[in-house]
């Protein structure tokens, strides 16, 4: 019985290792806005002009997010693409990652007053 859990789990992990891994477009200076699409597919939208940065990526699809907020959108939580790299703005901060199956790196936090931020630029609570 221990013998055929086992052979069942390595055999999902081999499912797993093989699925394509969903990777952003590469191009330097461009930044997307990522729409998941109902068939699997991701559909991308380019926010602005020339954008130097991933943070700049990042306050870029956040004055988006608001602006849709104010027209009374309710996505409160939007995904973007920036140079190969996902960008996932969430309640709690920008994460990043290099494909969708991969794990969230923060990049950026959010203050008390929901600004954004380099993490370790806010001065820690004693």
């Amino acid at each position: 019985m221990l013998r055929t859990a086992a052979v069942l789990a390595v055999s999902a992990l081999a499912l797993i290792a093989c699925q394509k891994r969903v990777t952003p477009p590469g191009d330097i200076g461009v930044c997307y806005h990522a729409i998941p699409q109902k068939d699997g597919t991701i559909r991308y939208n380019k926010v602005g002009g020339e954008t130097p940065n991933l943070e700049t990526c990042a306050a870029q699809l956040e004055a988006m997010r608001i602006r849709f907020l104010r027209l009374g959108g309710n996505q409160q939580e939007i995904m973007g693409a920036y140079q190969g790299n996902f960008l996932f703005l969430q309640k709690e901060g920008i994460f990043t990652s290099p494909s969708l199956q991969s794990g969230r790196y923060l990049a950026l936090v959010r203050t008390g007053d929901g600004r954004l931020a380099i993490p370790g630029a806010m001065p820690q609570q004693p």
